[in-house]
């Protein structure tokens, strides 16, 4: 758990949100959004479960990811296989659905 709070203490040291002024519109809402980040309570002095908790929350929100894409050092060969498989089988699924949804759209307009 300490390596997860060494991330986050690098992560918002050099926040975009005490920096860049907001722009309007999207971008406004952008970074209103990763200014807030997350938040979790500790319930009866139960740091374990909370700091969990908030690991969950990292990964389900891609903040891990991010933070995974800013280290700066040496990734092994091995991992970079699984990350490269990884990221060819998500591209692959996606390729896939966008397939079937085009020909569940062209049947669509044809009236089939």
């Amino acid at each position: 758990m300490n390596s997860i709070a060494r991330r986050l203490s690098s992560l918002f040291g050099k926040s975009a949100c005490a920096t860049e002024p907001l722009n309007s519109g999207r971008h406004q809402l952008q970074q209103l959004q990763q200014c807030r980040g997350i938040r979790v309570r500790v319930f009866n002095g139960n740091l374990e479960s909370a700091l969990a908790l908030m690991q969950r929350k990292m990964t389900s929100s891609g903040i891990e990811r991010m933070i995974k894409k800013e280290q700066r050092f040496h990734i092994k060969n091995s991992e970079k296989r699984v990350l490269a498989r990884k990221n060819l089988e998500r591209r692959l699924r996606s390729e896939d659905l966008a397939r079937k949804l085009k020909a569940i759209m062209i049947k669509k307009v044809r009236g089939l």
